[in-house]
């Protein structure tokens, strides 16, 4: 484990929050506009959820590298949204790296990829990667060009799952999610702000629509004007089942 991740275990499955961003200052790069990325490996599937903006790039690379790993490596590429600071990278990577990327049909359409790579969708679909399933499920947010942000189910082969909300505000058809799916992960939008729910907000989501065994706030504690950790601890510190992990951690779920 390096000291710049958040790293978690679910059976054989390697996660790890490689980098911590938001539209704003980041404690990990100090500079404007970049979104968390989740690294997911498991045998020879090495897949990113977000990319982060071209801007960043050595960012990512040094990331990969602390972990054996290089851009060519990359096998999977799940996309939230269209916003420069998740998806700038996507173009340059999957041309290095022949990966697949999973998005909204009409965002995938507008990118520059190589031939064969886009896997679009929409909300109620899905696809299979190696061994887990990935759900393309709705999110409450601003995306253009594409119309609309997405969260994603992974469902892994041990039969647990996660969700990543990605950028979102609270919304019913989390029920549904819960219900259809019953994530055992949640990897929660706390951040606040301007941009998405807050941390009260997001711990009414949990108590509202969710039964999961762990709950893991991100994107906070990047900017002044955002959510800090003493809000996320104040708000959600009382959530079942809640995981305030810092960078360095590593967990078995």
């Amino acid at each position: 484990m390096d000291q710049n991740g958040k790293q978690f275990r679910i059976g054989g499955y390697e996660i790890d929050i490689i980098v911590h961003g938001f539209p704003g200052k980041s404690v990990c790069h100090g500079s404007l506009g970049f979104s968390t990325i989740a690294l997911i490996r498991h045998g020879d599937r090495i897949a990113l959820v977000d990319v982060g903006s071209f801007g960043q790039r050595h960012l990512l690379q040094a990331q990969l590298a602390e972990r054996g790993l290089k851009p060519a490596d990359v096998t999977d590429i799940l996309l939230t949204h269209s916003h420069g600071d998740h998806v700038g990278d996507a173009e340059a990577i999957a041309a290095a790296s022949g990966a697949k990327v999973i998005g909204v049909f009409d965002h995938l359409k507008s990118l520059n990829l190589p031939e064969g790579a886009a896997m679009g969708g929409n909300p109620g679909g899905k696809f299979k990667v190696g061994d887990v399933t990935v759900n393309l499920v709705p999110a409450m947010h601003s995306s253009s060009p594409g119309g609309r942000p997405l969260g994603y189910v992974v469902q892994f082969a041990d039969g647990r799952s996660l969700y990543d909300t990605g950028d979102t505000w609270i919304f019913g058809d989390m029920a549904l999610i819960d219900e259809i799916f019953s994530p055992n992960i949640v990897l929660l939008q706390a951040g606040g702000g301007p941009y998405n729910q807050d941390p009260g907000i997001a711990a009414l989501a949990i108590k509202k629509y969710f039964k999961a065994d762990v709950v893991i706030p991100m994107h906070y504690g990047t900017w002044p004007i955002l959510s800090a950790e003493a809000d996320v601890k104040a708000e959600l510190g009382g959530t079942a089942g809640i995981k305030i992990m810092q960078p360095g951690d590593s967990a078995d779920f």
